[in-house]
């Protein structure tokens, strides 16, 4: 390391940049895919599955993690001091 390049910091940043590029966009597609399992091929009148109360509760969880990491950016910019 020398004065120029802190690899501790380019570190961090792009652990926080692959987090929340990746990883809240990765958790609101699972969200999405609990509450809408994928169709069955299946003979026609016979109800495709539906999300459970399990699948639900998760998905109700990871949104609200979404949410609460775009609130906190939101806040994290808004308070610039």
């Amino acid at each position: 390391m020398n004065a120029w390049i802190n690899l501790n910091a380019i570190w961090k940043i792009v652990a926080v940049g692959l987090l929340t590029g990746a990883g809240l966009p990765a958790l609101f597609a699972l969200a999405l895919r609990l509450l809408h399992p994928p169709a069955v091929l299946s003979r026609p009148g016979v109800d495709q599955p539906t999300a459970g109360p399990a699948a639900r509760a998760l998905a109700g969880l990871l949104l609200a993690v979404v949410l609460a990491a775009i609130g906190w950016g939101i806040s994290v910019i808004v308070d610039h001091r």
